[in-house]
């Protein structure tokens, strides 16, 4: 018999535009990993917080897979900074929208700390099982990063869920140690699953007919960048290693994701592109939908994941799926992904002129025709969502048969 999942993503919807700042690898996670659950016979309800006036309050995703929108007495857009307020509203929608459909669910999955403070609530009330996936963690975030400081509520928020909850989901063996080490979870609630990756939409296309398409010159360099426009994301760190390969004539770095050219952040990266003087090598080629993606990978080089931090780094996958090889800083499951010197390198640190070299090293390669898309994409087709959803059904059931 198929569980009754009430999956918990308040402050991101599954369906958001990627790339945005609170729309990134947490919203495909839970996209992908509920349509896998579903395939498996099990039925998802996903719940969010609207973003939308226009959007109906439950949407059919997928097979078995439901995306509710919850209220909370709130119309339209709100900070996600301003949601911790709201959860005591948005529990009652929740427990509202359960009285009327009847449905009995049988384990709660919160996904970041917002919404497992959220499911802590309703594990009381339930009295289910509830597992949480942090995504990222605050204390690591600080850090990291020096420019945005996480507050002091999802700090204490954070270490209560790691005491209460019944298990956590992490990603990556990296996210486990920091759990540990700065929250004192217990290891043996700590389940790590890594993600997985649409093999269907995420495949080799023609580098040639990719490069037509975006009009890439065949004889650029072309470096690709996917992802948020976000401090804890490296971008200035990777601005300073495109400034060391002035050598290199052809190379353009192509960014993909952010937030609009009025935002801070990207008048920050036009500042420090031109204090740099790489500014005329940068191509912002904004938010892209999913199913393009595929044509920006095939069509680069390299793929970089610059990050200062990251709990997985799912456009690695992406990227790799494409046939196309990964420079990153060591973050994630980066280690566990990336073979070093044939589908990538990974950084021995985040010094910039070192990362330059590794970047100019995997476009020798490129150029010399020594890597195979073919050889490449192999190497993830083992990083499915089917088996992630299968890993996370054995938590799931670990604490639904106890």
């Amino acid at each position: 018999m198929g569980l009754n999942i009430a999956m918990l993503s308040i402050h991101s919807s599954p369906i958001g535009d990627l790339g945005t700042r609170d729309t990134g690898g947490m919203s495909v996670y839970v996209r992908e990993v509920a349509q896998a659950l579903g395939r498996l016979g099990h039925r998802i309800d996903i719940f969010t917080q609207h973003s939308s006036d226009r959007q109906d309050p439950v949407i059919d995703l997928y097979d078995n897979v439901r995306l509710i929108h919850l209220s909370g007495g709130v119309n339209g857009n709100i900070a996600k900074s301003d949601l911790y307020e709201y959860l005591p509203n948005l529990l009652f929608d929740l427990k509202s929208f359960q009285s009327r459909q009847r449905v009995a669910y049988d384990v709660v999955h919160s996904h970041y700390w917002l919404s497992g403070v959220l499911g802590a609530m309703i594990q009381e009330w339930w009295h289910v099982p509830h597992l949480v996936t942090y995504h990222t963690i605050g204390v690591v975030k600080n850090r990291v990063n020096h420019t945005e400081k996480e507050s002091e509520v999802r700090l204490a928020n954070e270490k209560r869920l790691a005491d209460v909850c019944d298990g956590i989901v992490v990603p990556s063996a990296k996210e486990k140690e920091y759990l540990i080490q700065y929250y004192d979870a217990q290891p043996d609630k700590i389940w790590v699953i890594p993600c997985g990756v649409n093999l269907e939409r995420f495949k080799p296309v023609d580098k040639a007919f990719a490069r037509r398409r975006l009009a890439f010159s065949n004889e650029a360099i072309i470096v690709l960048y996917v992802g948020r426009y976000s401090p804890v994301k490296g971008l200035d760190h990777l601005f300073k290693a495109l400034s060391y390969l002035g050598h290199l004539d052809s190379l353009r770095l192509v960014l993909v994701g952010g937030d609009s050219e009025h935002s801070r952040m990207y008048e920050h990266l036009q500042s420090v592109a031109k204090g740099l003087n790489i500014h005329h090598r940068l191509v912002f080629a904004g938010r892209i939908r999913q199913e393009i993606l595929p044509v920006y990978y095939s069509a680069a080089d390299v793929l970089v994941v610059p990050s200062h931090y990251e709990s997985f780094g799912l456009v690695t996958l992406e990227a790799l799926a494409c046939g196309t090889p990964v420079v990153a800083t060591p973050v994630g499951a980066m280690k566990t992904v990336i073979q070093e010197g044939v589908t990538g390198y990974v950084a021995d640190n985040l010094d910039a002129r070192h990362f330059a070299q590794l970047m100019e090293a995997m476009v020798l390669k490129q150029r010399e025709g020594d890597l195979s898309p073919a050889e490449i994409r192999t190497s993830v087709t083992e990083w499915t969502w089917t088996r992630s959803a299968s890993l996370l059904l054995e938590a799931y059931q670990t604490w639904t048969d106890a």
